[in-house]
């Protein structure tokens, strides 16, 4: 997927010739090209949303009728953890990754990413990691069965031994996310080009500048959380058997500081591909830069203030209650500023409805109702009832499917011409749209009924009154898994070839892709090179 300038091959044949560097395989496995890399975290993050789709699709067949049928309650309870962590871990952050190692030294006018072999190192002890994840699915004990969030007394007592692999795998991933990170910050503190100033940065740059300071910040709790289960469970320790003096609500409070700002970890970089995107087919400056930016950085930090939302019914003081409720609602706050940038950057705009725009527009929408969801949960009486129930699954995937999930897909359609100089099929990408939207929304909005019914998450079988929804919720999750091999043959189609893209695909935008609100002089440095 890597595109270079006529300049830039010329000087990597020269580097081949003179250094015997290797070809081939081994160029993908050394290389140090921040094109390159970006384009191996994209792949492997497209193989990892495969797999744990794959994943989703036996959760969806055993429970599109009640009575056990096609899976033992154990593999369901595994399927059920490995897909989400391989969606949060394997799917959605690499995605991000891969765009930022592949768009940030472009937009910022830096030749490379700051720390090239680590950069190189991050990646590739990826595949280590979910191979340890995915072969412990194979071993004896089967694998990790707690549920992504993984659970005290559950994962130190009744979980298989192959916890340690789970263990370890959780390791590598953050050792990984914590290095990508590191080379973000210091990528865009010490290479932006001479007057690109920090309120001259393209949106996407900030987003993912912020997310980088989240991921320094909770990764090492992650880690805390991941070593304390194993030492529980394998080394006698009792950090949270309440038996031996710990406390098994302490492994929530410290599992949650990690998750609550990881789930913003995974949407912050949505909202600046949504930045750059919206304005583009608008053809307008994006409203409210400035206030962009601060609500980005304003929900980073309310993040930090927000984890015991997640636990209203493990018995808080009521003040710890309110206290956590009303931070919750307020995050609402510039979530909602940017929604309306947004709409105010399209209001009276001359737009057109290319694939990217559609999947921005879906993206604006469905987050939104999401979003609403999210007040609703944050309402602590309320969360009596919702907690432990569909309503909490139908909430968090239409955050991260809808959300998540749609800007990446935006992204690649938005930015495949400049990765491969080729134009994309417009034809099969707005059949991958509109396929893609109509059964996420089958597959999740009646979720919000069931819980609301009260059928709980996480349990293979269910009561009969619960049936005629969950088949209309498989069939809408089959059909939104079928719709993704559109896409697969898309980019595979684009890649090998086809239509030459122009310099600037997006007739119109005048480069505005590429830029922020501030007009000419600023595009010299942030428009990539042409793609010859």
């Amino acid at each position: 997927m890597s595109t270079m300038t006529h300049e830039q091959t010329t000087d990597h044949e020269h580097h081949d010739e003179h250094h015997g560097a290797p070809k081939g395989l081994m160029r993908w496995v050394l290389t140090t090209n921040h094109k390159d890399i970006g384009s191996l975290y994209l792949w492997f993050s497209f193989l990892m949303f495969l797999t744990g789709g794959a994943m989703a699709m036996v959760i969806r067949a055993e429970l599109f009728q009640p009575g056990l049928q096609l899976v033992e309650p154990n593999f369901f309870n595994q399927m059920t953890t490995v897909h989400g962590l391989i969606m949060v871990f394997g799917a959605v952050m690499p995605a991000f990754t891969g765009l930022a190692n592949w768009l940030i030294p472009m937009m910022i006018g830096a030749p490379d990413m700051a720390l090239p072999r680590m950069n190189n190192w991050s990646f590739w002890i990826l595949p280590f990691a979910f191979s340890l994840l995915i072969g412990s699915l194979f071993m004896e004990g089967g694998g990790p069965n707690f549920g992504w969030t993984f659970y005290a007394p559950l994962s130190t007592t009744y979980s298989p031994d192959t916890t340690a692999l789970f263990v370890f795998a959780v390791h590598i991933m953050g050792i990984s996310s914590i290095m990508g990170a590191i080379n973000v910050i210091v990528t865009i503190v010490n290479m932006r080009a001479p007057g690109m100033t920090w309120m001259k940065l393209p949106l996407f740059v900030w987003t993912w500048l912020i997310t980088a300071f989240l991921l320094i910040a909770v990764m090492p709790v992650l880690a805390g959380a991941v070593t304390m289960v194993l030492t529980d469970k394998f080394f006698g320790t009792s950090f949270f058997d309440a038996a031996g003096g710990g406390d098994p609500v302490m492994f929530q409070h410290i599992f949650w500081f990690f998750g609550h700002p990881e789930v913003y970890i995974m949407i912050l970089p949505s909202f600046g591909i949504i930045s750059a995107i919206v304005p583009a087919f608008s053809r307008k400056p994006l409203f409210g830069y400035a206030s962009m930016v601060y609500a980005t950085a304003s929900i980073a930090i309310l993040s930090f203030l927000v984890w015991a939302h997640h636990m209203f019914t493990t018995g808080m003081p009521v003040f710890a209650e309110l206290f956590f409720m009303y931070c919750t609602m307020l995050i609402a706050v510039p979530t909602g500023v940017k929604v309306f940038n947004w709409v105010a950057t399209m209001w009276r705009g001359a737009m057109t409805f290319e694939t990217p725009m559609l999947f921005s527009l879906a993206f604006i929408i469905l987050f939104t109702i999401g979003g609403f969801s999210g007040l609703m949960l944050a309402i602590t009486p309320a969360d009596f009832q919702y907690h432990d129930t569909y309503f909490v699954v139908a909430h968090f995937h239409y955050v991260l499917v809808s959300g998540a999930v749609f800007s990446i897909m935006a992204a690649a359609y938005y930015w495949l011409p400049k990765w491969t100089g080729y134009m994309y099929d417009e034809t099969l990408g707005k059949w991958h749209f509109w396929c893609s939207v109509v059964s996420v929304n089958i597959l999740f909005f009646p979720m919000h009924f069931l819980g609301l019914a009260g059928m709980p998450r996480r349990i293979p079988d269910y009561a009969i009154q619960f049936a005629d929804v969950n088949q209309i919720v498989s069939i809408g999750g089959f059909a939104f898994g079928l719709s993704q091999l559109i896409f697969l043959y898309l980019v595979i189609k684009c890649v090998r070839g086809g239509d030459k893209a122009p310099a600037k695909p997006w007739e119109g935008s005048e480069g505005l892709e590429w830029t922020i609100a501030s007009p000419a002089p600023y595009h010299s440095f942030t428009t990539p090179p042409e793609v010859k």
